[in-house]
């Protein structure tokens, strides 16, 4: 409540457009804090060391401009004579020179104070700060429309941590079930038949998706292209861009790889790598210097052994005769020792020899008799 009164109190130092005078700087004032009755200062200056009292700020010279007049005073004044003029430019003299007088601004702030200060004592200093609410579970990080407020308090009847992240688990995976089963199936009208890209399109560009979720490697773009397949340049040029790009170039493949990934988006990261192909055609095809004192360096790249599978183990139509014979051969062997009884059943061994052990099982051993007293007395029982 002191702060509007407060502004109130300082508009009169405020004049129209028609009295140029200095105005007053904006005082903050505070609810609870009176100001002080002081006039304002200025911090002195690097070089005011000398100086050592506070001093007034420098108040601007007058000068009677009719521009500064409103639309509605300007048009009396141009119907006034020049006699009038000039007792219109007197009188405006002085009323700047009254209001700008330090004795009425002194008056004037010490009345402003005087009555924040008799405000600030009938306001309350110790207000009751509003009791904060913390949302609850149901709530949190949510505009709370249903009025649930807090938490109850744990009893121990909750289920743990770990339970609740997996009920949390259960219902991402209805979500993504729901989005399968309503969603998903309208995406088919929107599939485009898969071409081939033409020779007109050399750039291939590879992007990574995580379904989601915000990963950092989400934003990299990686680019290839072989150089045989850019257009518009020569043999020579083609091998300055080969020197150009250096490690990135494979040699077996004849292709270039490169990926960017130093903006936020991939639609960034991507107009920087086209850009950066162009920039490197621009600087292949500049006859300047075309880098022949330059040999090609291809250390960094270390061919992988590429293993050939052997002609001997292909399988041929002959070999697929050889082998349906030789199995039709062993079919009969087998059959032959069946019938013939040679052939050995493993099963009939196994029961042929449990039978044997549980026929010739020897008598189990009598039990040495306990010792101690106790143990003599019952053999004798016995």
């Amino acid at each position: 409540m002191a702060t509007p009164f407060n502004r109130l109190g300082f508009t009169v130092l405020r004049h129209s457009n028609r009295i140029r005078c200095r105005r007053k700087q904006n005082l903050d004032a505070f609810t609870y804090r009176p100001l002080h009755t002081s006039p304002i200062y200025r911090a002195p200056a690097d070089d005011d060391d000398d100086d050592k009292g506070p001093r007034r700020l420098p108040e601007e010279p007058y000068s009677f401009n009719p521009e500064n007049l409103s639309s509605e005073a300007r048009h009396h004044y141009d119907l006034l004579s020049p006699q009038e003029k000039l007792e219109f430019q007197k009188n405006d003299k002085a009323a700047y020179d009254h209001f700008t007088s330090p004795a009425l601004e002194s008056k004037l702030q010490g009345l402003v104070s005087q009555a924040v200060y008799d405000i600030n004592q009938e306001t309350p200093r110790n207000r009751a700060a509003p009791e904060r609410i913390t949302p609850g579970l149901m709530a949190m990080g949510e505009v709370d429309e249903q009025g649930s407020g807090e938490d109850d308090d744990f009893d121990g009847d909750d289920i743990t941590s770990t339970a609740h992240g997996d009920l949390e688990q259960h219902r991402e995976i209805r979500d993504y079930a729901r989005i399968a089963a309503w969603e998903m199936p309208m995406l088919s009208k929107f599939a485009k038949p898969f071409e081939l890209p033409s020779r007109e399109k050399p750039l291939r560009f590879r992007y990574t998706t995580y379904m989601g979720e915000t990963h950092p490697a989400a934003k990299k773009v990686v680019l290839e292209f072989c150089t045989r397949d850019l257009p518009g340049l020569t043999e020579p040029q083609r091998v300055k861009l080969v020197k150009l790009v250096g490690v990135r170039y494979n040699p077996d493949a004849d292709l270039v790889k490169m990926s960017c990934e130093m903006f936020e988006t991939q639609a960034q990261n991507k107009r920087y790598l086209g850009d950066l192909v162009d920039t490197l055609m621009a600087e292949a095809k500049d006859a300047t210097d075309m880098f022949e004192d330059v040999p090609l360096d291809f250390r960094h790249h270390k061919p992988k052994p590429r293993l050939e599978f052997p002609e001997k183990w292909k399988l041929t139509a002959h070999r697929k005769a050889q082998l349906e014979a030789n199995w039709r051969q062993q079919a009969l062997r087998e059959r032959e020792r069946e019938e013939t009884g040679a052939l050995i059943d493993g099963t009939k061994v196994i029961e042929q020899m449990l039978e044997a052990m549980n026929t010739q099982a020897p008598a189990k051993p009598a039990m040495p008799p306990p010792g101690g007293a106790k143990g003599r007395q019952k053999q004798l029982a016995r």
